[in-house]
């Protein structure tokens, strides 16, 4: 199997966890900066995202790394792949 093609790389965002109320689901946020076109101001754009979390981990607050994945529900089409910064 010297042929075997690479899949291409997942794309990674980190966030932080707005909603754990469903069963293996939390809700993430993103925020990322933009820059205005007529101002050149920036200012901050939120996008939120239904990540899979396999052992109901993750508590509000806490900073995490998700990665996009195939998708596992309607609404979830990305992972949490690791805990950054525990809540306390």
């Amino acid at each position: 199997m010297d042929t075997m093609k690479k899949r291409g790389n997942k794309r990674q965002v980190a966030g932080t966890v707005v909603s754990n109320k469903m069963d293996k689901t939390v809700i993430v946020q993103v925020e990322r900066m933009i820059k205005y076109p007529l101002y050149h101001k920036y200012i901050k754009r939120c996008s939120r995202f239904s990540s899979h979390d396999e052992g109901n981990e993750c508590q509000i607050g806490d900073k995490v790394l998700i990665t996009e994945s195939r998708p596992i529900s309607r609404t979830k089409k990305w992972r949490v792949s690791k805990i950054l910064e525990k809540v306390v």
